[in-house]
């Protein structure tokens, strides 16, 4: 890879650059709704993947299904203290499942050692606080990803569809403008927030939330299933406005090298 005009890329975790198909926080949330006697779908934990994890809590508890089931086991609605509760909770399986599922996406190391070596500073945002992304750090970094910068959920003001961890990471790196930075993300909120950032947003369809099944059972799915599970996530991001979408992040060098000419069909 030649050096680019693009100065930053940020990149998400979860189904991005670790963990194929975002199952961690998936068995994170079962886990932690099982707890309270209320058993939650699979769909329900994936709807709003990329936000904090206080307001993803939130956004679940919201939903009609799992409020119906919320009474139906607790005998009254949900609070703000129960909200709370669940997230406090969270914290350690959240901590224990992302430590689990850890493993970096087929690729992730070789794109991030072409961009260092291309001079490009690397930057990563996460729905993940300081204690969850801890074990994950150290993990990645022994397989070879290790960013200049990392903003978690909680140190600014708003989270995701915001554009505060954005800006703060660009602060913190010193780079501008924004139009030289590229934030690739799997999850629909994760593309609005590169995008209220002002940023180049491309979207992950394959090994992101959208899709789902670790990279084992990705392999194991017919060819014909992949391919519409995939559209599906594909077309979701678009939708949400990416100005490219790829499946994996091994495939992001040479829509970097569109970016870089100027290119923004999707």
């Amino acid at each position: 890879m030649t050096r680019l005009p693009i100065k930053a890329v940020i990149f998400d975790w979860a189904g991005t650059m670790i963990d194929f198909g975002c199952v961690a926080p998936v068995e994170a949330f079962q886990a932690a709704f099982a707890a309270e006697g209320v058993t939650l779908a699979a769909e329900s934990a994936r709807r709003d993947m990329g936000l904090a994890k206080l307001d993803h809590v939130r956004a679940i508890l919201a939903l009609p299904d799992v409020a119906n089931a919320w009474i139906d086991a607790k005998g009254s609605a949900s609070s703000e203290s129960d909200a709370l509760r669940i997230y406090a909770a969270l914290e350690p399986l959240m901590a224990k499942a992302a430590a689990e599922h850890s493993e970096l996406i087929p690729g992730a190391a070789s794109v991030f050692a072409q961009l260092k070596a291309a001079g490009v500073a690397i930057g990563s945002c996460t729905g993940y606080t300081r204690q969850m992304m801890a074990p994950i750090l150290s993990r990645a970094a022994q397989q070879g990803y290790a960013p200049d910068a990392v903003i978690c959920a909680g140190e600014t003001e708003l989270g995701r569809p915001s554009p505060l961890m954005i800006w703060k990471m660009l602060a913190d790196l010193r780079i501008w403008p924004v139009k030289s930075v590229v934030k690739v993300d799997d999850a629909v909120v994760g593309i609005e927030e590169g995008l209220n950032a002002g940023c180049w947003t491309v979207g992950v369809s394959a090994s992101g939330n959208g899709v789902g099944p670790s990279h084992a059972a990705w392999r194991d799915l017919s060819s014909a299933d992949r391919s519409e599970r995939n559209e599906i996530s594909a077309r979701e991001l678009r939708a949400a406005g990416a100005h490219f979408v790829i499946d994996t992040v091994a495939d992001l060098p040479t829509v970097l090298d569109q970016i870089a000419a100027g290119d923004a069909r999707a």
